[in-house]
């Protein structure tokens, strides 16, 4: 809670509260979950986002896998931020003064108080990716996170691709599905998006250098319809915790709903 908070705390989300819910909803060992999540959504959590990643590897401690994206939005060239945007005088001294991407020291932002302890657990392995990268602990791990392309990051050569391959779940801890990773691999199947390029620092052959690498214009603004779908068809799974939302699905069939949406719904079908 925020030290100017003056609200009485009259709720608290435990260690024991968690894993209830969560398995009320279907979470159980030896499954593949891809998380996303809101610390604050939960109201008061005692002993914070180290409970709630407590929980998670409590569950699939017996061979399960748990995978999170660790996105490091601000690696990436100035003249192309908008929340909020750079001033164009400044943006050559962003540039120059840019750390290359390190997947232990380079900040992971916008991504909350869940994701970055869950990095820091023994035992996770993140891809290499310097703007699009993940981070995943447990069986199938290194399977995940071990070959996802520069190119194209979000595609068929990501960890979303093979959570599909996996039959892995999404699970949703206070978010909404616009916050999904996994369904982008919709759009990548469907080319509804244009391609454009994107830039990033990183390491290459121990030199610091900008990299360009293609991508599409992704776009997660129609994502809540899917998950609108998903609810009317029955396929998921949902409990409320302190005010928390708790939502649990099959990865494959919200791809398989997104990808028919975006077939159906593209402006590019207009040249097809």
């Amino acid at each position: 809670m925020k030290n100017n908070d003056r609200r009485t705390i009259t709720e608290v989300v435990t260690k024991e509260s968690l894993i209830e819910a969560l398995r009320s909803v279907g979470v159980g060992p030896n499954m593949i979950l891809e998380v996303h999540s809101s610390l604050s959504s939960f109201g008061y959590v005692s002993g914070g986002a180290r409970t709630v990643v407590d929980a998670l590897l409590e569950l699939e401690e017996e061979g399960g896998t748990i995978l999170m994206p660790t996105q490091t939005a601000d690696n990436s060239d100035p003249s192309g931020w908008k929340n909020p945007p750079a001033a164009p005088q400044i943006w050559d001294q962003i540039r120059e003064s840019m750390p290359a991407y390190d997947a232990e020291l380079t900040d992971v932002q916008y991504m909350g108080d869940i994701v970055e302890n869950f990095r820091n657990r023994e035992g996770t392995v993140c891809s290499n990716h310097p703007n699009c990268s993940y981070t995943a602990w447990g069986r199938y791990a290194k399977l995940l996170c071990n070959r996802q392309s520069v190119h194209f990051p979000l595609a068929e050569e990501s960890p979303s691709a093979r959570l599909y391959e996996l039959k892995g779940y999404v699970l949703l801890l206070g978010t909404d599905f616009d916050k999904v990773t996994s369904l982008h691999l919709a759009e990548y199947r469907t080319e509804c998006r244009p391609i454009v390029i994107d830039n990033a620092c990183m390491m290459i052959d121990g030199r610091r250098q900008w990299k360009k690498y293609l991508n599409l214009d992704i776009d997660s603004s129609d994502f809540n319809r899917i998950g609108e779908s998903l609810a009317k068809k029955g396929m998921i799974s949902e409990t409320m915790l302190c005010g928390c939302r708790i939502r649990l699905f099959s990865a494959a069939a919200a791809i398989d709903e997104a990808t028919d949406y975006f077939e159906k719904n593209s402006i590019f079908n207009l040249y097809r």
